[in-house]
């Protein structure tokens, strides 16, 4: 059983990742054709989840987030042009993304769903080429951490949330 402030916690959290992803679906979907908006929501789904629900966690840092769903992108947009097999570009995708975001401090796990979107997507996300880094990919993330910030600071400042 939650207690009363976990609740407030919880439902913080979970009011955030909804607006945030809801307005990450949204604009999705007014780019791409609405056959391909899951494939990238998976990322900012499981981004939303450690945004709001492990605020603290080295993987929810604002540069985890941003930079390793950019670096991810641009290896997945990378390995899907100049990699001919679509088996072996997907495969290479994630290790790709993971050495880089490594090297970057930059780790952010479901990066790899987003280099993986990048080379199994679909013609909408393919169109969009080095596109798709800035958009969906940079948008829907500055999406997500607006609105992690926002929450954290409502936590902050908000009397309800006082552990004392």
């Amino acid at each position: 059983m939650l207690a009363p402030d976990e609740h407030k916690e919880a439902l913080a959290s979970i009011t955030g990742a909804f607006i945030s992803v809801l307005l990450a679906t949204f604009s999705s979907s007014m780019l791409l054709s609405v056959e391909y908006t899951p494939v990238i929501l998976a990322s900012t789904g499981a981004s939303a989840i450690l945004m709001f629900s492990l605020p603290y966690s080295p993987v929810s840092q604002p540069w985890n987030l941003i930079g390793g769903h950019l670096i991810s992108a641009v290896v997945g947009v990378t390995c899907y042009r100049y990699i001919p097999s679509d088996l072996l570009s997907a495969s290479l995708s994630i290790p790709l993304s993971m050495l880089l975001m490594h090297y970057c401090r930059c780790m952010h796990p479901p990066g790899g769903a987003t280099a993986i979107a990048a080379v199994i997507g679909g013609e909408s996300i393919h169109a969009l080429g080095y596109g798709f880094v800035i958009v969906p990919v940079f948008f829907n993330s500055v999406i997500l951490l607006s609105f992690a910030m926002a929450v954290a600071t409502i936590r902050e400042k908000n009397p309800f949330y006082d552990d004392e």
